[in-house]
């Protein structure tokens, strides 16, 4: 946890190189759907008194998923249930952060970011409990090669849910792409604790391990 605090700490003071505009973002964003295109987001925005607190329960069977997760080391079972978390994760409890999350899912597929980000916005605003609302903003600030604006979405994240495997695996790529490796191999080790049988991670732990012992002291 050290190196990680460590970056942290600093701010991660992201002077940066933009990264590959085809670079895959991080945090399982659900496929755009096709539909005519929406007006701008103010325009489309519901009364802030319509978005209730997120209903917290789903909190057991998030831990009951979890536990599994931990014990199975079927990869093909794994998926499933990090798949059936992610199902868990994605409910906001309002009818009007789904419409909102769909809309900035969909300005997202055609790239027209500027609105994406609006809707986001107004998400983490309106529904600051739910999580996957700063994971996805988190993700679109990638996307953007926003990256010291992507960790501190992270944070978010992982403060209202230290589990988030998807929001892990972020700051370890983001990490790993600022160059340092120490920090990124911490993140991957607590996203493995997590999901023991991420193939991604796994590969990531091995590689990263291999590059710090033959690097010299």
């Amino acid at each position: 946890m050290r190196a990680i605090q460590t970056a942290l700490a600093a701010g991660l003071a992201l002077s940066l190189a933009a990264a590959p505009a085809a670079a895959q973002t991080i945090i399982d964003p659900e496929a755009p759907l096709s539909e005519p295109e929406q007006p701008e987001a103010e325009a489309l925005l519901p009364p802030i008194d319509d978005v209730p607190l997120v209903d917290d329960g789903r909190a057991g069977r998030l831990d009951e998923l979890f536990a599994e997760l931990k014990r199975t080391p079927d990869a093909r079972r794994a998926d499933n249930l990090a798949d059936a978390i992610w199902a868990q994760w994605h409910r906001s409890g309002s009818a009007s952060i789904d419409l909102m999350m769909k809309w900035s899912n969909e300005a997202a597929g055609k790239r027209r970011y500027a609105m994406a980000l609006d809707f986001l916005d107004q998400i983490v605003i309106r529904a600051p409990d739910f999580a996957e609302g700063w994971n996805r903003r988190a993700t679109l600030h990638f996307t953007m090669n926003n990256y010291a604006k992507s960790m501190n979405d992270i944070h978010k994240v992982l403060a209202l849910e230290p589990r988030h495997f998807g929001a892990l695996t972020g700051m370890a790529t983001i990490l790993e792409r600022t160059g340092n490796k120490a920090a990124a191999l911490e993140a991957w080790q607590r996203a493995l604790e997590v999901y023991p049988a991420m193939r991604s991670a796994q590969e990531a732990v091995i590689r990263l391990s291999d590059d710090l012992a033959g690097e010299p002291a």
